[in-house]
């Protein structure tokens, strides 16, 4: 139910949505975005309040960084108390690591928070981004019956479906439907109607207050095992000065290499009070590190299971615990926890 005393406050950081071709190079470059109203008249149908929040100057997607989320959230939190929604545009390239890393800087959201964009530009005739746009638009201000809100999580919606944000992957750079949440339902599906799985929406407290987490430390990398990588490479990113964490993306299940020297790294890295986080490079499945001897060397030495989470989340994830101030210790145990509903933990 769409409450028409409902405020959404729609915030702009850049995108493909918000561009124009440049008639002589061809090159898509921003636009005021004031003149989105003319290029969409549908917004004024809307039978909520929509306001608007530009990032001056556009932010290319491609230029995210965690100053930025930490813009992002604080536009939120200034504005949280005055509006039943946030839509925020943005680029569909970086979009699930931002998605990813406001989910863990917004803890106990209780209103929703959706990320969307676009593979066409607005002004263009086939352009995706007006469905996308009112939708999720439409989604921000939906309500139950007693008045809380359908979707209180941080979201991504695209081509159809809603999915939890730290959820999703870009998986596709030519097709409308670019993205996927492969381990995880849709929170929505729209086509006539907007379809709502309610099981698998977050539940938050609503006695208890959102509270912002901006804490993110950079300090960390991802090194995507590959045949024959060698030992240089390995010690090369674990050498890193000033080196915190590492996503270790591997081999099926969870599973890497023998080599001696690779293992003694991984030692040597955790001994320093590195934090090693095993992912699967699979985009589908999760880590079991126990099913194959050539992961249970990775168990054994204290690398931490990642589950089924997606690399942009345990990569932004671990920048946000990183970023606390808490011991290696505490770190490896929270990554082993779904702090947002990011991961599923097997017992």
């Amino acid at each position: 139910m769409i409450d028409s005393n409902a405020r959404v406050l729609l915030i702009y950081t850049g995108g493909t949505i918000g561009m124009v071709e440049n008639p002589e190079t061809g090159a898509l470059e921003p636009f005021n975005f004031s003149h989105l109203r003319s290029f969409m008249p549908e917004i004024k149908r809307l039978k909520f309040q929509v306001d608007s929040y530009l990032f001056d100057p556009p932010i290319d997607s491609s230029d995210m960084s965690p100053f930025i989320w930490q813009q992002i959230g604080k536009v939120i939190e200034e504005n949280y108390e005055f509006y039943d929604g946030f839509v925020i545009l943005h680029g569909t390239d970086t979009m699930a690591y931002t998605a990813s890393a406001l989910s863990f800087m917004l803890e106990n959201l209780t209103k929703p928070v959706i990320l969307t964009g676009s593979q066409l530009p607005i002004g263009k005739l086939r352009t995706d981004g007006k469905e996308n746009l009112i939708t999720a638009l439409e989604i921000a201000a939906d309500k139950k019956e007693n008045g809380n809100p359908i979707v209180p999580e941080l979201s991504v919606y695209m081509q159809n479906l809603l999915m939890r944000g730290n959820r999703t992957t870009k998986y596709n750079a030519h097709h409308f439907t670019a993205f996927k949440s492969p381990n995880y339902p849709s929170l929505a599906e729209a086509g006539l109607n907007i379809r709502y799985n309610d099981n698998s929406i977050l539940k938050p407290d609503y006695s208890k207050p959102i509270r912002f987490n901006y804490g993110m430390d950079s300090n960390v990398v991802v090194l995507k095992l590959f045949p024959g990588i060698s030992t240089e490479v390995v010690r090369a990113n674990l050498n890193i000065p000033g080196l915190r964490g590492m996503i270790i993306e591997t081999f099926g299940t969870g599973n890497s290499p023998r080599m001696p020297e690779f293992i003694e790294l991984l030692k040597n890295a955790i001994d320093r009070g590195i934090v090693l986080v095993n992912v699967t490079q699979c985009l589908y499945g999760s880590v079991e590190m126990q099913r194959y001897e050539n992961g249970q060397q990775l168990q054994k030495l204290g690398v931490v299971s990642g589950c089924d989470i997606t690399t942009e989340a345990a990569l932004t994830k671990l920048m946000s615990l990183l970023g606390s101030d808490l011991s290696p210790e505490a770190v490896r145990h929270q990554m082993q926890v779904s702090l947002r509903g990011e991961m599923t933990v097997r017992r």
